[in-house]
């Protein structure tokens, strides 16, 4: 991705890297819980108690109810879930799962990259963001749980890389419960899996829906290149972004080589970043939170043109906070017929200016140009030949 200028996007479960938060139970002594699985069966009223403990009574075995219960769960099978619980703490209190206190991550194996290696890649270009501190089932875990899943996680990645990497987050298995939602959407600007518009479809990767269908302003399109999905299928995605002016294709890998989930190799990557990359000149190509901000901006712009002295003066405010939406926008402006090149102005602390080169269309001469939030005014005019 370095080697041909590729940014992205890197969800991380920051548990694994050495000095973060670890996993952990945050509530009642565990004893104490397990020994009430006995003589009550697990309902509405414990459930999210019982599978937040689970996964910390330490073997993978344990992990393993809770992540099996938490997709029971979400797919509204609640009654099993439930029994799914009782049978994973009747296996506790016998003794056939080991309660040795110890940390085990939820499916992952164990992570040598650090914190160093992420601070260098954020140099790099690239997006660090949080996938949680453990890749827990987030919609089976209680309040306090869930909550430090998803704050300590943004707490280490604001003390290691700095707030600006603390944007956007990615919940763990895709998941859209509207609990885990309502949490997360507070804490963070902007989630990988919902982000509610009213001017923004999202087709996401289990969505059979196709996007040149939506009518509405941006279509986000999630798709996930597994094992089993040929280049032809996700090199298509890539065509059929660039047949169209509105689709945001989000493409979401989970690993390279053997390692990670559903993961392509080396070789397939290389060959779909290029077919990618060869078609720059139609595509941008940015970070989930680049294109996020970008949008968000065009969405909250308000832009006022008037004509002063032969020049045009161009205002724009957004209303969003500049130190967070730091992406540029792209403006097109008409210019009059007349005029054979266009300088622009920028009124900043350092007056910058700079030659635009006029384009036409149907509607008359333009010019395009970028603009960064917090710029005030901008001022158009014909240079003065001397």
């Amino acid at each position: 991705m370095n080697k041909i200028g590729l940014p992205g996007t890197f969800y991380i479960i920051t548990g694994k890297v050495n000095g973060s938060g670890k996993g952990q139970f945050i509530g009642r002594p565990a004893d104490e819980i397990i020994k009430e699985t006995a003589s009550s069966k697990t309902n509405q009223d414990n459930f999210f108690e019982r599978a937040s403990l689970i996964a910390y009574t330490g073997t993978s075995e344990a992990v393993e109810y809770h992540s099996n219960a938490g997709s029971l769960f979400e797919s509204g099978k609640i009654t099993e879930a439930y029994e799914l619980i009782d049978e994973g703490y009747e296996q506790i209190r016998n003794g056939y799962l080991k309660n040795t206190d110890d940390v085990v991550f939820h499916n992952n194996a164990v992570d040598t990259t650090t914190w160093a290696d992420y601070k260098r890649f954020a140099a790099e270009g690239h997006e660090i963001a949080s996938h949680t501190v453990t890749h827990a089932r987030l919609a089976v875990l209680d309040e306090d749980n869930l909550l430090y899943e998803l704050e300590q996680s943004k707490a280490d990645i604001q003390h290691f890389l700095g707030e600006k990497y603390t944007f956007s987050a990615e919940c763990p298995y895709g998941t859209e419960n509207e609990r885990v939602m309502e949490y997360a959407q507070k804490i963070y600007p902007a989630l990988r899996n919902r982000m509610p518009e009213s001017y923004l479809d999202e087709l996401n990767r289990s969505s059979k829906r196709q996007p040149g269908e939506s009518e509405k302003e941006y279509v986000q399109w999630q798709r996930g290149p597994l094992t089993n999905i040929s280049m032809e299928v996700m090199k298509s995605w890539v065509d059929t972004c660039m047949a169209h002016d509105n689709i945001w294709l989000v493409l979401v890998f989970h690993g390279i080589d053997g390692i990670g989930w559903e993961s392509k190799t080396g070789a397939e990557l290389e060959e779909y970043f290029n077919y990618i990359n060869e078609r720059k000149d139609h595509l941008w190509v940015a970070t989930f939170a680049d294109v996020t901000k970008y949008i968000r901006e065009r969405k909250n712009a308000v832009i006022n043109s008037v004509v002063q002295d032969e020049a045009i003066v161009v205002n724009i405010s957004y209303g969003l906070d500049p130190e967070v939406y730091d992406v540029p926008i792209t403006l097109k402006t008409y210019v009059p017929r007349a005029w054979k090149a266009t300088v622009l102005n920028k009124k900043t602390e350092q007056e910058t200016q700079l030659m635009l080169k006029i384009q036409k269309d149907a509607q008359g001469s333009y010019v395009l140009y970028s603009v960064m939030p917090g710029e005030d005014e901008i001022i158009l005019a014909e240079p003065i030949e001397i």
